[in-house]
């Protein structure tokens, strides 16, 4: 499989606890040469240090950036860019948690509200219709309100290794893919 470059640096945003080493984030960063946001407590996340983190991970990367997030960091990414909306050039958000869901663990329900507005930079949201942590409705209305082109990916969890996406050269496809349409509006 031969993928192009992506045309920016690019930063990976893990979800809570992190994304290990048999994670598809972890694949990808190590194939994208990517920055990794890295927080003070990945268990116990604070909004404020996980911008802080992702602030710091684009210092390093370069601006703008491709930003690469899972779960919760979709969440902390839509929080980022209402504070920063020229910092980031393009998002894939994967499997975004919904952290005003009924029964949303105390650990995370300070990501909540979930910004609403429309992210001010072009975004993949790419989605399972059974992911426990983001009914399909829910991503659906996520997708519209920040404005993000939808991908469904059936029967897939939550998208993580758990629900059998290591590697996930697949998505590696699609976000090679989605980077060749939206180059031009992108650069813009």
């Amino acid at each position: 499989m031969s993928l192009r470059r992506p045309p920016f640096p690019v930063v990976v945003q893990p979800g809570w606890k992190n994304s290990g080493p048999e994670h598809w984030q972890s694949h990808w960063q190590a194939a994208l040469s990517a920055t990794r946001v890295e927080n003070r407590d990945w268990h116990a996340p604070q909004l404020d240090d996980w911008l802080d983190g992702l602030d710091t991970a684009l210092d390093q990367a370069g601006e703008p950036a491709l930003v690469i997030a899972h779960s919760l960091g979709c969440i902390a990414l839509a929080h980022y860019a209402r504070r920063h909306p020229h910092r980031v050039a393009a998002a894939i958000l994967v499997a975004p948690a919904d952290v005003e869901r009924a029964a949303v663990p105390s650990e995370i329900a300070g990501f909540g509200p979930i910004p609403r507005e429309a992210l001010p930079f072009p975004s993949l949201l790419i989605a399972s219709d059974d992911d426990p942590y983001c009914r399909a409705e829910r991503a659906q209305s996520l997708a519209e309100l920040w404005g993000s082109e939808l991908v469904w990916l059936p029967g897939a969890g939550h998208i993580n290794p758990d629900s059998g996406y290591g590697p996930w050269p697949d998505g590696l496809v699609l976000l090679d893919d989605w980077l060749a349409g939206r180059h031009r509006r992108i650069a813009a």
